[in-house]
């Protein structure tokens, strides 16, 4: 089993390559679902022994760009591969939630032999037959996916289904909640053979003057080397 780990800074990518990562989705923003990384935390991670695909989006919010948003999308896809990175992760949606053919065709494009993971915008889709059909005809090598539910535990119905659409022409990854909790839910159940986690646990802001001038939340979740090296250790 391919572990996938997220992360969203310097010290993330360095305690997930410590805990046994095989392959990391950079990004920056986690909490919001995660946005592109700075060019330092990309050219950082190209200079580690474990690959990373950088995440490809360039605000909070929905997965329907514009003109000028994909442009920005396309110089981000440049950044990621001048650096050295293999892959980047990217989706684009139309209003109604499918998939924006046109948008990812462009992106895809522009990306041309780095690898591409489809990320969550999939779980938007009114119809997942129409959006796996088109992952497959434009080259992405995953998708990454909770199956339309908060977590990838309380999606696994629609799991199964996108599994079986895609028929081992391309690669379904669960992501969203993925914990030693709920591993046990999701796998050997699912036929996969990787799988997306962040492995983070609960951190609290103590600096109160922090807190009061807005620059750190209460809460916020941190990489856990600990974590890694367990959820790995579950599919030995």
């Amino acid at each position: 089993m391919l572990l996938e780990i997220c992360v969203d800074d310097i010290s993330g990518l360095k305690t997930a390559i410590a805990g046994g990562a095989d392959r990391i989705e950079l990004c920056s923003a986690l909490s919001v679902g995660g946005l592109t990384p700075s060019a330092g935390l990309i050219e950082a991670a190209a200079g580690m022994p474990v690959p990373s695909y950088a995440m490809i989006r360039p605000r909070a919010g929905s997965f329907v760009y514009s003109a000028d948003e994909l442009d920005v999308m396309k110089r981000d896809i440049d950044m990621a591969r001048d650096a050295g990175l293999p892959g980047v992760v990217f989706g684009a949606s139309l209003p109604d939630g499918r998939l924006d053919f046109n948008a990812l065709a462009a992106l895809a494009a522009h990306a041309g032999t780095l690898g591409k993971t489809l990320h969550r915008a999939f779980d938007l889709v009114p119809d997942i037959g129409e959006a796996v059909e088109m992952a497959v005809s434009l080259g992405f090598e995953r998708i990454l996916t909770s199956g339309g539910a908060k977590t990838s535990a309380e999606g696994i119905a629609t799991l199964e289904r996108v599994i079986a659409i895609a028929a081992g022409r391309i690669s379904i990854m669960p992501g969203a909640g993925v914990t030693l909790a709920t591993i046990g839910q999701l796998w050997p159940r699912l036929p996969i053979s990787e799988i997306h986690s962040s492995c983070s646990v609960a951190a609290s802001e103590t600096d109160e003057r922090l807190l009061a001038l807005g620059f750190s939340a209460p809460s916020a979740r941190r990489t856990d080397a600990a974590t890694v090296k367990a959820l790995k250790a579950y599919f030995a």
